[in-house]
């Protein structure tokens, strides 16, 4: 509750020291206007947070730096293999990026930014295996994650349980990996800690993987996987499918037959059922949405502190200078707790997950009261 509202009294801040500066300029309409026209910051804000072909680095001059990704396609004509280099950067009269094989990446409608094939007068979508940046951020953080696996296993392997606790790495590792496992896991789910804490350990440490290598601003870091909508959404069903499919037969009579009044449960609505069967999918909705959300958010703010300083000195060189210091300051700020907030929902949703988990293994202890 503390970071959200930090994040609101941000966003805040952010609209008054944009509006403070305008307000001070007998003419600030036409400054706007001037400035709205050679940055365009929901292009920015967008081009770090959506999906794309290339991996942007900066731009030098008129220039862009980019790393070009690989474009795995099937299209009419077979399939085809090539570099996302081939597509022109610049657009042609209808807005699209030509490429090779008549393929174009499109620049509007409802396939904006995919690859789509010309055929005839007509753009249709090819069946599309293309290493996107998204997809080679997701490499990247599972080879981290193997490492920050394998690497103290190999240490575990080699010594014996009385000898001195690892040092470095292999401890940074090991606190973590007995913190979630001893006041998480083991503390929720008792007996049956062991069964699921492989994939609640992995949860954890490749959401933390990917939320801090999303704050590093420039490659191999700089991708915004958490904050992709589709990353979140997978993650949310695996805990659906195992809170759901390990379900105890409890579990799913207090879903369909709970210990309620029978009018309640069965006529003339059976209210209760409804009810606890449509909180089967919120659960996992409220995970991929906060992780989502939360993401994201913290991504905007941080670019949005970068872009006031271009915007600002549009106005004029006292604005441009005062708001640079401020907007720097903010950003230092809004990295550190980038930082903190990367950890926080990486613990929310094992946490999570795991009374998810708990609450479908519950049983039903009757015991008798005594005479």
């Amino acid at each position: 509750m503390l970071i959200r509202n930090v994040k609101h009294l941000l966003c805040v801040l952010f609209l008054l020291l944009c509006a403070v500066p305008m307000m001070a300029q007998s003419e600030g309409e036409e400054a706007t206007e001037e400035g709205s026209s050679s940055i365009d910051v929901k292009e920015i804000l967008w081009g770090h947070i959506k999906d794309s072909y290339e991996w942007h680095v900066t731009q030098i001059g008129e220039t862009p730096v980019v790393i070009p990704l690989p474009i795995i396609v099937k299209s009419s004509t077979g399939w085809h293999v090539f570099s996302s280099s081939m597509f022109s950067e610049e657009k042609d009269a209808n807005g699209n990026r030509p490429g090779p094989y008549d393929l174009y990446i499109m620049g509007s409608g409802d396939n904006e930014n995919k690859i789509c094939e010309k055929v005839g007068d007509e753009y249709k979508l090819p069946l599309d295996f293309s290493i996107t940046k998204t997809v080679m951020v997701l490499f990247i953080d599972a080879i981290l994650l193997l490492l920050c696996i394998l690497i103290p296993a190999h240490w575990c392997k080699k010594h014996k349980v009385d000898d001195p606790a690892p040092k470095g790495f292999v401890g940074f590792i090991h606190m973590f990996v007995m913190y979630i496992y001893d006041d998480i896991i083991k503390s929720t789910l008792g007996k049956e800690a062991d069964k699921y804490a492989p994939y609640l350990l992995t949860c954890f440490f490749f959401i933390f993987i990917a939320n801090i290598m999303g704050v590093i601003p420039f490659p191999p870091g700089g991708g915004n996987l958490t904050g992709n909508i589709a990353c979140t959404f997978f993650l949310a069903l695996c805990t659906f499918l195992i809170t759901n499919l390990t379900g105890t037969k409890e579990y799913w009579k207090d879903i369909f037959w709970p210990e309620v009044p029978t009018w309640l449960k069965a006529y003339p609505i059976a209210l209760m059922p409804v009810i606890e069967l449509f909180g089967i999918f919120t659960k996992p909705f409220a995970l991929m949405i906060r992780l989502f959300a939360n993401m994201m958010a913290g991504h905007a703010i941080a670019l949005s502190f970068a872009c006031i300083i271009f915007i600002m000195w549009t106005l004029n060189a006292f604005a441009g200078v005062s708001m640079t210091i401020v907007s720097v300051a903010m950003s230092i700020f809004m990295m550190l707790l980038e930082i903190l907030v990367c950890f926080i929902q990486a613990l929310v949703f094992t946490m999570l997950s795991t009374v998810f988990i708990s609450l479908a293994h519950i049983k039903h202890e009757h015991v008798e009261a005594e005479a």
